[in-house]
């Protein structure tokens, strides 16, 4: 069903929202209009009776779920993302990331293992076969380490890069081990 709405709001707000959502402020309608998805399919359910909820944990997780699946064109937000969105801490952004993750791990599915092959692919190879990924969700790291886990506990985790913020080093076994179990990239 298609549905069309407006909202006016002051140059400022356009200016900040432009800002927020790092999109100049003349495409601004558009790289909202997900977004705005995600909203009325939060609506719509609600609703219907199909998703009400009595906490506000409840609600930011259903939130962030609709929102990796339509504005996020089904990846996982980086921490970075969910804060900015949500006017929430690293920490928070990171707790929520979490949760949406484990919550929602089986509707996410599909999108966990794009973000993951996104990762794998993005990661730059070193002479001794050592791969370096930057990664902006703890999260990710921590499911990459629970894949390989499950692949053969003897593999070695990744590992964060010493001197560096958000990379990751993974030894060219478990580099291997991952590509096989997410399939091509």
């Amino acid at each position: 069903m298609d549905v069309t709405a407006s909202i006016s709001l002051p140059d400022a707000d356009r200016d900040e929202l432009a800002r927020i959502l790092e999109c100049p402020k003349s495409k601004l309608a558009e790289h909202l209009e997900p977004f705005a998805r995600a909203a009325l399919t939060e609506l719509v359910a609600m609703f219907l009776g199909q998703r009400v909820f009595t906490r506000g944990s409840d609600i930011l997780e259903h939130r962030l779920f609709l929102l990796t699946q339509h504005a996020f064109n089904n990846r996982v937000p980086t921490e970075k993302q969910v804060s900015k969105l949500f006017q929430t801490t690293a920490t928070g952004s990171r707790a929520l990331l979490r949760a949406v993750m484990s919550k929602y791990q089986y509707q996410l599915r599909s999108a966990i293992s794009a973000t993951l092959k996104t990762l794998l692919k993005e990661a730059t190879k070193a002479d001794d076969g050592v791969r370096t990924v930057s990664v902006l969700n703890q999260n990710l790291v921590d499911e990459l380490n629970r894949l390989l886990t499950g692949i053969d506990p003897t593999l070695p985790p990744l590992t964060k890069k010493r001197g560096a913020v958000s990379q990751y080093e993974i030894p060219a076994s478990s580099f291997a081990r991952l590509e096989e179990a997410l399939g091509p990239q």
